[in-house]
């Protein structure tokens, strides 16, 4: 999340662009999560995902989960506010790092990360969510993605352009990349939704 901004004498952070794609996110979640059990978020951020998430989808155990000191202790700060039972504390992980055991974990989500994270990254996200998933267990991404046969929207090309001069490692990564990724690690191809401002919502399945 590269537009996260901080109040004066607040820990908690905020993010425009969460505060704009959470209702699209929440209302494909509720159609692919089940009702009940554990789910992992990495790279969470500010924690305005997890808070409006775990509102949206009381019936599921929300963990969310960033290396970051300062998103730990914003997360934290939200968590503290919104006072929702099923809103666990985060945990400071990173992606690339061993993850731990989440009980009755049945998905593992991560929004607008892989664009603003090496290669290596995806890599790891995909092989631990191909261990830690139970069968017919969830992987849900959102964010902007490349689509073979299909021209990157304008404004995706520029915001790509950007990330690269940024760092060269970062990037719209390409989804038959992904795709190969998922093979690997057991997880078929579910869904691609599409959502607003050329962001998809990619869901794989773990196969047994």
């Amino acid at each position: 999340m590269d537009d996260i901004g901080r109040a004066a004498d607040d820990p908690r952070l905020s993010s425009p662009a969460a505060q704009r794609n959470r209702a699209p996110i929440a209302a494909i979640l509720r159609q692919v999560l089940p009702a009940r059990g554990s789910v992992l978020e990495i790279a969470s951020g500010s924690g305005e995902h997890a808070v409006y998430l775990a509102e949206a989808l009381p019936g599921l155990h929300w963990q969310p989960s960033d290396p970051s000191p300062e998103a730990l202790r914003s997360i934290a700060a939200w968590r503290e506010v919104a006072a929702r039972p099923n809103l666990l504390a985060p945990l400071a992980l990173d992606v690339t790092a061993e993850w731990p055991k989440i009980e009755e974990l049945v998905a593992v989500c991560a929004f607008n990360l892989l664009h603003i994270a090496p290669w290596a990254a995806a890599e790891s996200l995909f092989a631990a969510a191909g261990r830690q998933l139970p069968p017919g267990g969830l992987l849900v991404l959102y964010g902007p993605f490349r689509r073979a046969g299909t021209p990157l929207a304008e404004s995706n090309s520029r915001f790509d352009e950007a990330l690269r001069t940024r760092d060269p490692r970062w990037g719209i990564r390409d989804l038959t990349a992904l795709e190969a990724l998922a093979a690997e690690a057991g997880l078929e191809a579910l869904q691609v939704h599409e959502m607003p401002a050329n962001n998809l919502c990619l869901v794989w399945r773990r196969v047994a």
